[in-house]
């Protein structure tokens, strides 16, 4: 699934924060309620918005925290909204560019950023308006990976092994009535329950990993009927996923990256007997993916290396990053760059088919990664040449121009911030009935996230990812 990108954001950022600094006296949140704020006894309901033109797309970022979510505008990081949920939340994109999961205990709820583009002839109109926390959710056994790959959808119940697919073009049509109904899916499972992910291709097959409670070895490849085309159990503790700008599905080994072209799988091995990438990020028109790189079976030393996976070559060239990190730390760049939130507060910058480290940038103190996976630590997340990072510790939220390497802005948000990911508000083929790709329009391109995640999990497919461990 293909976007179709805006020029670099950073110079309507910088307007943008300049402009919210003027009006407010600072770039901060005020003590007021903000607008478009909802809790239990004061909802918003969908249908009674309004929506407003934008003169381009409008990045909303989704942040969870301790007793909800709350969504932020991505130019000012105003909170624009904040919505009461309970226990452990996890926020996944649904791959449209407007909504997002939210991971509850007994589901999939789709939370409404409120931004949006629409195809015109041979333009894009775009809009906003109140982010809103819906009422529709997909119902399973342990939610876990939600990924959305060339217009379809899939989503993970780790309890089950149970698999829900929706079509994207459906979630527009649920924000068009005002989510009165619910999101229709197709039902599939895995033979085995467990802590799984499921990619739907562009030909209506489907990239399933396999495994069970017990142990995870690798991934097969079933047709629309459910009949097994491809196969390969050399992928042990398989986890997360990310899809490469040539259609290949790449999931992470404990020995490796498992590949899978369309046809058959292939292994890229890595020289360690045990060395797990359990992490991948791509980039937009790159054969490298990122991946975390942990040579500790038992887990108790930090990772301080990264892995860049050649798809084409077959290689992984490693790169120190000379600090801890962990598996919310990486993203990638516009120009494809490797990038990693080390434990050092330092934002490192790497080139991804050298493994050569090209600058660095101080973004926050010194901090060290959390006992539990669920617990809050710095996340970064990108949009075109903007990264967004979260430190928790001092409740603030940092807005990084990766182009002019140095921190456009830093809010105090009042809560301390766990996950994040962006609606971009994007238009995205294969949503719209149109795309300004029918009608000849040529757009600059910026980089997409992708992810999987650590033991934990990740997908940053925007096409897909996030990231979660355990």
């Amino acid at each position: 699934m293909k976007r179709h990108h805006s020029a670099s954001l950073s110079l309507l950022l910088v307007s943008a924060v300049a402009l919210a600094g003027c009006a407010d006296g600072s770039a901060g949140a005020s003590d007021d309620e903000p607008e478009g704020s909802s809790s239990a006894s004061e909802a918003v309901d969908p249908a009674e918005r309004e929506a407003q033109e934008a003169a381009g797309p409008t990045t909303r970022l989704a942040v969870t925290h301790d007793g909800g979510v709350a969504v932020l505008d991505g130019a000012t990081l105003e909170t624009l909204g904040d919505f009461d949920a309970e226990g452990f939340l996890r926020v996944n994109p649904a791959g449209d560019g407007r909504h997002v999961f939210l991971t509850e205990g007994g589901g999939f709820r789709l939370l409404d950023a409120g931004t949006w583009g629409e195809p015109h002839g041979s333009h894009n109109h775009y809009y906003t308006t109140d982010p809103v926390l819906t009422d529709v959710t997909v119902d399973g056994d342990h939610p876990g990976h939600a990924v959305p790959h060339h217009g379809t959808g899939a989503l993970f119940f780790d309890g089950t092994g149970d698999i829900r697919t929706y079509d994207l073009a459906d979630l527009s049509t649920l924000a068009e009535e005002g989510y009165a109904e619910e999101l229709p899916t197709e039902a599939a499972e895995t033979a085995e329950a467990h802590h799984g992910v499921a990619v739907v291709l562009e030909d209506g097959s489907r990239l399933e990993t396999l495994g069970d409670e017990e142990q995870r070895s690798g991934a097969h490849v079933v047709d629309a009927d459910g009949e097994e085309i491809a196969r390969s159990e050399d992928c042990p503790g398989v986890h997360g996923e990310a899809a490469l700008s040539d259609g290949t599905i790449a999931v992470g080994c404990e020995d490796g990256v498992l590949l899978y072209d369309g046809e058959s799988f292939t292994k890229i091995d890595a020289e360690p007997d045990y060395a797990r990438s359990g992490n991948l990020f791509p980039a937009e028109d790159s054969p490298v993916l990122l991946g975390d790189y942990n040579t500790d079976e038992d887990a108790e030393e930090p990772m301080t290396e990264i892995a860049l996976i050649d798809s084409e070559s077959e290689e992984i060239t490693r790169a120190d990053v000379g600090a801890a990190y962990n598996f919310r730390s990486l993203a990638r760049g516009p120009e494809g760059e490797a990038l990693v939130l080390a434990e050092d507060g330092v934002l490192h910058t790497f080139d991804e088919e050298t493994g050569e480290e090209l600058e660095t940038l101080e973004i926050m103190d010194s901090w060290t990664e959390p006992d539990e996976w669920q617990e809050p630590r710095p996340a970064i997340r990108v949009v075109d040449d903007i990264a967004y990072i979260t430190e928790p510790d001092a409740e603030q939220i940092h807005m990084v121009d990766l182009a002019a390497g140095e921190v456009l802005n830093t809010v105090d948000v009042g809560f301390t911030p766990n996950e994040i990911t962006a609606a971009d508000g994007e238009v995205v083929e294969g949503v719209s009935a149109e795309s300004d790709a029918e009608h000849g329009e040529a757009r600059d391109e910026g980089g997409d996230e992708k992810g999987a995640e650590e033991d934990g999990d990740s997908h940053e497919h925007e096409e897909g990812g996030d990231s979660h461990d355990h």
